[in-house]
């Protein structure tokens, strides 16, 4: 406060000023992600099939992680990696799991669909700037989050490192994402 009274600001200035600063700030974490707080904590991006576009699908057949996983993020991410082959600064990708069942229809015999059975989320944040170098859900780029059903309030990920990056080294040349299934980030 007595560096504020040396520049002769009063003290509703100073409020005004230093509110300004923090409104600032905020508005920059909400530039960067709508998802991620200051501290670096993700939350889940709710509303995220009607909000994003479906950049594609897989199919795991058997294992825990067997089902259809959905992959989302932002349309204005989708338009960026066509032009420059990357996810921008901030982009949200978000892969939903879901139980699978089969059966026989008139396209084919033993047909998987996905049911209503969610299994979990992930989510991963762009980050090129290292914003939350201190934080252990994020690294290499990136910023981690697991999500189960009857939690959607809990990142379940506490170290990126042991929980999330095991599987994505066979993609680190790809910034750590699979892309080969999601023909929505192609331009035809």
């Amino acid at each position: 406060m007595s560096r504020i009274r040396q520049l002769g600001i009063g003290a509703a200035s100073a409020v005004l000023v230093l509110a300004g600063l923090s409104l600032s700030a905020s508005a920059e974490d909400e530039a960067f992600s709508p998802y991620v707080d200051a501290q670096g904590n993700i939350s889940f991006p709710s509303g995220f099939r009607t909000s994003m576009v479906h950049l594609g699908s897989w199919f795991v057949p058997e294992g825990g992680a067997s089902g259809f996983h959905d992959v989302y993020t932002e349309k204005e991410s989708v338009e960026a990696y066509r032009a420059t082959g990357k996810f921008p600064d901030g982009a949200t990708i978000v892969k939903e799991l879901r139980a699978s069942e089969a059966g026989n229809y008139t396209t084919g015999t033993n047909v998987s669909f996905a049911t209503d059975g969610l299994k979990q989320w992930f989510v991963m944040i762009k980050d090129e700037q290292g914003r939350f170098e201190s934080n252990p859900i994020w690294g290499d780029g990136w910023g981690w989050a697991l999500y189960k059903p009857d939690d959607k309030g809990t990142n379940v990920a506490s170290n990126y490192e042991n929980d999330c990056l095991g599987c994505h080294v066979p993609a680190k040349a790809a910034d750590w994402v699979y892309t080969e299934a999601y023909p929505s980030l192609n331009s035809n």
